[in-house]
């Protein structure tokens, strides 16, 4: 059996063996996108590893080929002191687990191997074989994730199946740290909170891509790109409109540029949901691009029952705090500032809102029970925002007014002390925190919902509201 594949334009395996990740760089590929070069560790290895707790026997020649491979590809030497290859290793899950399972970057770049004669033709050095064994250990380290306890949380909490496995992707890394003309970002095609036609996303200057992901930093709009790196921004939506185009559908994507180079890291539909998921499929119908009953099957009942968005009267509430909204929707709950606290709460029957400086994947546990999000740091593709958007769960992230004492374990908002006691109400539409539980009013149903209902109409003979078809 051949365990890796490279990633190019003519790979034709399924997501059950590259992974959805893996299966979104070949289509860039194909699309003529830039996309660093690597290759893919399948599932099944992953299967071999689980169940015998080891790579299998013969993975590692076709592991040693395929660095050989890509050092040629990419004019570098894996480890090396000069021009050396620097590689991520990424999980790959048929399925998207946002952050459950490890990833390792910048593996490469500084050789610790020790010094060793030169090997004779044909056979690797010590130094070159031991680096390929950090690489090796690295692909198990993901495999092992598989198992982690957030993971199993996050695939219990969303009917994924145990036996999937991942994929692992060795990819060659580019830089968006490198210069004052490198950065990083990600990107939606349409504004996933109301569906608008319209580039959203988020930047960092002169960062790599984990900085943006992870939560830990603040991020700056993605028109800002524009400004900064204008032929960076065109190639961009050019790009977004071209997978558009192949998805019939919004997209996502994660991208790097290395000085003023653009590099696409992921891509994906972009999963809409609630009012958006309306806005999306009626827009598409108008485009041209979809029919009306392939919209009527996009727009599930779930989303219709979010189609009308609650949202604060922000003219009776005490707003204490502003952020930015990453999930739509209204929550209240008391404060917990932990997950273990989160889930002691949730389990006595008390809604909670979950709030924490950033969320990580460790904080599972807490975002699963929690009624509502609140981050003092991120932006709308941080982890806490995009598992708040699997989760369906009201969102509110980059809030600089709330601030925690690590020393005692506190926090405060608008210089106000938050205690288990305290109430808040979240917005995660407008970012708006308020204090106790203000009055909530529900959006009217715009022109959108509206044409949406009446195709249903036309198309059903039945009377469509926003809870699902009635007859």
């Amino acid at each position: 059996m051949r365990w890796i594949r490279v990633i190019s334009s003519r790979v034709e395996e399924t997501a059950e063996d590259l992974g959805g990740k893996a299966l979104g760089l070949v289509l860039l590929h194909r699309l003529g996108l830039r996309v660093p070069d690597g290759f893919v560790v399948t599932a099944q290895a992953c299967h071999v590893f689980l169940r015998e707790g080891r790579l299998p026997e013969d993975l590692r020649d076709e592991f040693a080929t395929a660095v050989t491979d890509l050092e040629h590809r990419t004019g570098r030497v894996f480890g090396a002191r000069e021009r050396p290859l620097a590689v991520s290793v990424r999980s790959g899950a048929p399925v998207s687990m946002p952050g459950m399972l490890t990833t390792i970057l910048n593996l490469g770049l500084t050789p610790e191997a020790p010094e060793a004669p030169e090997a004779a033709p044909g056979e690797r050095s010590a130094a070159a074989d031991s680096r390929l064994r950090p690489l090796e250990r690295a692909v198990e380290a993901v495999f092992a994730s598989w198992n982690a306890p957030r993971a199993r949380t996050y695939r219990v909490l969303n009917d994924i199946p145990e036996d999937l496995g991942t994929a692992v992707i060795v990819q060659a890394m580019v830089f968006g740290n490198k210069d004052a003309r490198s950065g990083s970002g990600v990107a939606f095609s349409r504004d996933p909170n109301t569906g608008e036609n319209v580039p959203f996303g988020e930047v960092l200057f002169e960062r790599q891509g984990t900085d943006v992901v992870s939560g830990g930093a603040t991020t700056r709009p993605l028109h800002e790109l524009a400004e900064r790196e204008p032929a960076v921004w065109a190639e961009l939506c050019d790009a977004l409109r071209r997978i558009e185009r192949h998805y019939r559908d919004a997209c996502y994507v994660e991208f790097t540029y290395e000085a003023g180079e653009l590099w696409f890291l992921q891509v994906r539909p972009g999963r809409f949901g609630g009012a958006a998921a309306v806005r999306l499929a009626v827009e598409l119908v108008d485009e041209g691009v979809i029919e009306r009953r392939e919209a009527l099957l996009r727009v599930s009942p779930r989303h219709l029952q979010h189609a009308r968005t609650p949202r604060l009267d922000s003219a009776e509430a005490e707003i204490l705090a502003r952020g930015i909204g990453a999930c739509p929707g209204v929550a209240s709950g008391r404060v917990v500032t932990s997950s273990d606290e989160a889930a002691r709460m949730a389990a006595a029957g008390v809604p909670v809102i979950l709030v924490r400086p950033e969320t990580s994947p460790d904080d599972m546990r807490g975002l699963a029970v929690a009624t509502g999000i609140v981050t003092a740091r991120g932006g709308p593709a941080s982890h806490a925002a995009v598992v708040a958007r699997s989760m369906g769960k009201p969102a509110v992230v980059g809030v600089g007014g709330l601030a925690f004492d690590a020393a005692n374990g506190s926090a405060t908002i608008a210089d106000r002390l938050l205690t288990p006691d305290t109430v808040l109400t979240i917005d995660g539409t407008s970012g708006d925190v308020a204090a106790g539980t203000p009055r909530v009013l529900l959006s009217p149903a715009g022109t959108h919902l509206q044409r949406f209902l009446s195709w249903s109409e036309s198309v059903t003979g039945t009377t469509t509201g926003p809870a699902g078809p009635t007859a």
